[in-house]
């Protein structure tokens, strides 16, 4: 039972981050969008959940007590509200400047939490939040396995918007962006307008995943939001396959079990007072991994390959097979 309880926590954690794989994945892997401040993101989804939904707290502001779902919402939209803000004043920068952009944002975003302690509860976070179904928090199995329910039909309900959205209209357009900007821009497209409202529902993705983070755990601080999500996040993309919704949803399963075996491995062997440096080995230890795959699958390890068809003439082999002599 015990086995079954701490895979059912496994799973849950592996889905809460592959939700913001599925965001980064728009925003890179849909629209080219190089987003390196999703820490900052998750973060407001997060605290906006938690003001919304914990019990009246005379230290700092929120305390509303609103229901769980209704927390998720304004996290969706305080954090795609942010994202669209953050697009609008950074997109028409290039790559690496937006990148840098972005992860200004980010620790903006993280030094905010610590120092406004009427909001935030500063380095102290915010506790006592509800968590689903949190009467069953005595019988771990059970609660855990509730739990992986509940986020796993929110995962599910994320991949499927995403999935229907890139075979749109819209989701047509991002990519063309993507590839050629310039024959996008040439069919009256608006790449800004465009790129804005791909940045802000992929913020959205990532405040909705903070949030049901927050609810899982039951407690959040800064300390939680630090550029290191930012790198797990980007290398389950990466190992996923960008570009594939279903390749970011299976990376973070795959990398999050390599996280966690690596953090086993190195509190089995290392001895006590050397625990704390030894936890560095697990980013050296995903780094390695990354460099693996990528020189043996560069485009991820559950990438779609998709073959284009031929246009014009077909094959001379083709030809002959279809007018033998």
């Amino acid at each position: 039972m015990d086995l079954v309880s701490y895979g059912a926590f496994f799973m849950t954690t592996a889905l809460i981050f592959s939700l913001m794989s599925l965001g980064l994945n728009l925003q890179w892997g849909l629209t080219g969008l190089f987003n390196v401040g999703l820490a900052g993101f998750v973060a407001i989804g997060a605290y906006t959940s938690a003001l919304v939904t914990t019990p009246d707290d005379p230290a700092r502001f929120g305390g509303l007590d609103l229901p769980i779902a209704i927390g998720w919402m304004a996290a969706m939209l305080t954090a795609g509200i942010a994202a669209a803000i953050v697009g609008a004043a950074t997109l028409r920068l290039k790559s690496d400047y937006l990148a840098i952009t972005t992860f200004g944002v980010a620790v903006v975003v993280q030094l905010v939490a610590l120092n406004a302690q009427s909001v935030t509860g500063g380095p102290f976070g915010i506790g006592f939040i509800p968590r689903p179904f949190g009467e069953l928090a005595d019988t771990p199995l059970a609660f855990n396995l509730v739990n992986l329910a509940v986020v796993g039909g929110v995962t599910l309900l994320a991949y499927l918007a995403l999935e229907h959205l890139a075979r749109s209209p819209w989701g047509r357009v991002l990519k063309a962006l993507r590839e050629d900007e310039r024959a996008a821009v040439s069919l009256g497209k608006s790449a800004r307008f465009y790129r804005i409202q791909a940045f802000a529902v992929g913020g959205a993705i990532m405040g909705l995943a903070g949030a049901v983070q927050a609810h899982f755990i039951g407690f959040i601080a800064p300390e939680n939001y630090l550029p290191t999500l930012t790198f797990q996040v980007w290398v389950m993309l990466i190992v996923g396959g960008s570009g594939s919704n279903k390749g970011a949803i299976l990376g973070s399963i795959v990398v999050w079990a390599i996280w966690v075996a690596s953090g086993a491995l190195t509190s089995a062997l290392a001895p006590v007072e050397h625990q704390a440096r030894a936890a560095a080995l697990q980013i050296v230890a995903i780094g390695v991994m990354l460099c693996l795959i990528l020189l043996v699958k560069p485009t991820g390890l559950f990438a779609g390959i998709r073959r284009r068809k031929p246009v014009g003439n077909p094959p001379l082999e083709d030809a002959e097979q279809k007018n033998p002599a």
